[in-house]
């Protein structure tokens, strides 16, 4: 309804890639075939796109990485195309933070860090780390 999942069909489309059905209304891209982004798998809306196949996906031993995906369509169903910006917000924090656009990024905390392949924990970066000694 707010136009995500419609913006995860036109690439699928323009990319040339097979659009399966997946569980609960999700659709799966497969075969993506570009390297950006290098992730085996992202999401637009209620679209997964994966550069393998929607079976590998669906294999049960990748459940973790299913449920991680499902949930990031969730947050796509709740905030829309607002979805977008407030990510890549949290991708800059997280990098101003960390060496990682995931660990301290909200979202992918909220889809479950381990469950989408990104460690749990990074440190903060070293001036990060030493402008926290000198306020405590």
């Amino acid at each position: 309804m707010n136009g995500t999942t419609g913006a995860g069909l036109l690439l699928a489309f323009a990319t040339r890639t097979k659009i399966r059905r997946g569980p609960d209304g999700i659709f799966i891209a497969e075969n993506y075939r570009f390297k950006k982004p290098p992730a085996s798998c992202f999401t637009i809306g209620s679209v997964i796109i994966t550069k393998r196949s929607a079976e590998w996906l669906l294999d049960p031993r990748r459940e973790k990485l299913l449920r991680h995906e499902c949930r990031h369509a969730s947050q796509y169903a709740a905030l829309g195309p607002f979805f977008w910006p407030a990510y890549w917000i949290a991708c800059i924090w997280s990098i101003m933070l960390t060496r990682s656009f995931g660990v301290r990024n909200y979202f992918e905390k909220a889809a479950g860090l381990v469950d989408g392949n990104y460690p749990d924990f990074e440190p903060l970066r070293p001036w990060l780390q030493r402008l926290l000694r000198r306020q405590l």
